[in-house]
Order: C-alpha cells, then sequence, then structure tokens
C-alpha cells in the first residue's frame, strides 16, 4: 500500500495543501480561508424562486449568494414553493460563472443542525487538509495551523517549518501555469476555456521521428501525467486530450491505459471515447473550483499580491523585527487592500504592518519588498 503523507504550507491570507503517495504530489489544493469555496457548508436558504424548465429551485443564503437545488435534490417536491425555508448543504461550488448547487437531502443529524429561523449559515464544511488527511499523518508549518488542526486530527498532525521543501514548491510553481515538462522530452499544455479545457502533447525532440517505440513511450508517459494534472488542478467538465503524432487508429488502442490512470483520480472521471478527430474525450464531475479559478488565468493581482506577502512573512521571519514595505502595480496592493485578513495576517506573524506602495511603473508579478 501506497504510503501517504498530507503537509501543509499557510502563508498570510492562503493554505496551499499538498497530499504526497509514496512521495510523489498526488493531489492538491490551495485556498484562500476567507473566501472558502464552501463546498460541504450547511445552510438554511430560502426558496426565491422555482424554476420547471430547470427543474429545481433557487435558494437565497445568508451572505446574499443564490444556491440552485434540482428537484431530485430535494426529499419532498411539495418543499420547492417560494418562501419555504429549507435545510441544504452545498455540494458544488460556485464556478465558471456559476452560482453553488446544494442537496436538501441531509442527514438526521444535519437536519437537526439546521433548525433554527431565517436564512443562515450553519457551518462550514471540511477544508482541503481535512478532506486529504483522513488517515494520513499531517505536516504542517504554522504553530496556529497546528492549533486549529490538533483537537480534529489529534497526534497525527505534527510542525515542521520546512513542510513545503523546494521541490514541492516548484511543484505549485508549474501548476499556476501552462505548461507541464514530460519524462525523456516534450511537454503537455494545458488550455482551460469556458467551455472545456484542453490538453496538447507535444513530442518536443520526438516529432517527426521514426522511432514509433519512442513515441509510443511519450504517449503513454504523457497520458499518465495528463490524469495526474488532472486531479492536481482539478480540472472538471469536458476536457480533450489529444496526444503526439499518431493515427487515429492506433490512438484507439491507449484508451486502456489512459483509463487506468483515470481510475486513480478520487472523482473517477469517465473517458468517454475517441472523437473523429482522434482526441480522447474526457468528463469529470464539478465539484471545487479548478486551479485556475483560484489563481486567475492568467495569474490574477491577488495572486501576484499574496505570493509577494508569502516571500515578505519569509525574510520578516528570518529577520525578526524588520520593517518591509511593498511596492507594486496599483492592481495589485488594491487587491490586498481587499483582503483585510491577509494584511492582518502578516502583521500578527511578522510583528509589524506592511506598507504598500503602489507603483504604476511595476507590472504584476515583478513586486519588489524593500525595507521601510
Amino acid at each position: 500500500m501506497a504510503e501517504t503523507l498530507v503537509r501543509v504550507s499557510v502563508s498570510p491570507g492562503e493554505r496551499r495543501v499538498a497530499l504526497l503517495r509514496d512521495g510523489v504530489l498526488d493531489l492538491a489544493a490551495i485556498e484562500r480561508p476567507a473566501r472558502p469555496d464552501s463546498v460541504g457548508d450547511l445552510h438554511r436558504g430560502r426558496v426565491t424562486a422555482v424554476s420547471k424548465p430547470m427543474s429545481g429551485a433557487f435558494l437565497a443564503l445568508a451572505d446574499g449568494t443564490t444556491a440552485f437545488l434540482p428537484e431530485s435534490e430535494a426529499p419532498d417536491r411539495k418543499a420547492l414553493q417560494e418562501g419555504a425555508l429549507l435545510p441544504l448543504r452545498l455540494t458544488r461550488a460556485a464556478q465558471g460563472g456559476k452560482g453553488p448547487r446544494a442537496t436538501a437531502r441531509l442527514t438526521p443529524e444535519e437536519i437537526a443542525a439546521c433548525a433554527g429561523q431565517g436564512a443562515a449559515l450553519v457551518r462550514r464544511g471540511p477544508d482541503a487538509v481535512l478532506r486529504f488527511a483522513t488517515r494520513a499523518p499531517v505536516v504542517l508549518d504554522s504553530p496556529t495551523e497546528l492549533a486549529r488542526l490538533r483537537p480534529l486530527l489529534g497526534d497525527r498532525v505534527t510542525l515542521d517549518r520546512a513542510a513545503f521543501d523546494d521541490a514541492l514548491e516548484a511543484e505549485f510553481d508549474t501548476l499556476a501555469g501552462p505548461e507541464v515538462a514530460l519524462p525523456g522530452g516534450g511537454r503537455l499544455t494545458i488550455h482551460p476555456t469556458p467551455a472545456l479545457t484542453a490538453i496538447d502533447v507535444d513530442a518536443g525532440s520526438h516529432a517527426g521521428g521514426r522511432d514509433a517505440e519512442a513515441l509510443a513511450r511519450l504517449n503513454r508517459d504523457a497520458m499518465a501525467e495528463a490524469a495526474r494534472q488532472i486531479r492536481l488542478r482539478d480540472l472538471a467538465g469536458a476536457i480533450l486530450l489529444d496526444i503526439a503524432g499518431m493515427p487515429v487508429k492506433k490512438r484507439e488502442a491507449l484508451a486502456a491505459p489512459l483509463a487506468a490512470e483515470l481510475e486513480k483520480d478520487p472523482l473517477k472521471p469517465r473517458l468517454l471515447g475517441l472523437t473523429r478527430l482522434g482526441l480522447f474525450e474526457i468528463q469529470r464531475p464539478r465539484i471545487h473550483p479548478p486551479l485556475h479559478e483560484v489563481l486567475g488565468w492568467p495569474l490574477s493581482p491577488l495572486t501576484h499580491g499574496l505570493a509577494a506577502l508569502r516571500r515578505a512573512a519569509k525574510e520578516a521571519a528570518a529577520a525578526p523585527g524588520t520593517a518591509l514595505r511593498l511596492r507594486a502595480a496599483p492592481a495589485v496592493t488594491a487587491a490586498l487592500q481587499a483582503m483585510p485578513e491577509a494584511l492582518a495576517d502578516y502583521a500578527a506573524s511578522a510583528g509589524r504592518v506592511l506598507v504598500l506602495l503602489p507603483d504604476p511603473a511595476i507590472p504584476p508579478g515583478r513586486e519588489a519588498l524593500e525595507p521601510a
């Protein structure tokens, strides 16, 4: 059985979670605790509209968002009346411009917990650490996070200031971009769009070569890595995979190996087959937001800002008492100011406030830390 370990790195405004199997990154998540994805949250929600064409109802939640409850997820269709107050659990995060999805098929304990009047958030669902660490030990770099998790996970949680080593940092850097290098040459390029995600295999030095076995080996490696990237990035919905340099008929032989790699995914994506153009068609359930929506594609000003805060926190920890200021694009400083929890996290850990200096001459991604 594979040895599993969860590693957690906490920085101002952000929590990065990695599950490793035999030392290889197998699942990943990047969370902003001030902006949880809400999957698993228990609510009391009020029905605001019933849609017969969509076979469901829209419910107003206490935070002002609107969730969709399919008719099939209501234990009693008669309860779907405008104005009715229903207990519900969110089963899919808002993503791709669509609101969250909910179920009203709850356990007796959940129904009891939701007793009360008016729309309300009853309790939060499990975060990535709790989802990943069902039995695995957890290593983290934050005493505050240790204090939060110790009552829930007991002695399985330990503190290590180097919870993320250089190799794991490099893996997370790769997850933020579109390209993934393949062993022996070649690369994957990942293209998310509103309608689907396209994954392209570039043969690199094997392109145009006559070594059919080398090309087949590259494609087998590419399929394994593509399946891994799908689950690491939480890609969902329609996914098309275009492998390198093989006729459509020969690609059919690679369907079974690809299906076996997809089977390792806890969400069990479905391999629907080959399109007439020879693209592998994959369908994966939508639950949590895909990583490119969390980080932005291209990277958002907030993502750049939180990365700068992470660097600032490391500098402050290495030189306690040092006052720093961050010079960054106005969009980056504005994004940080819109997340005051992240700035407060930094001030609590560093013992000093980080001074933000908007500078239109600095593009996002080129943020500069300097002594205050």
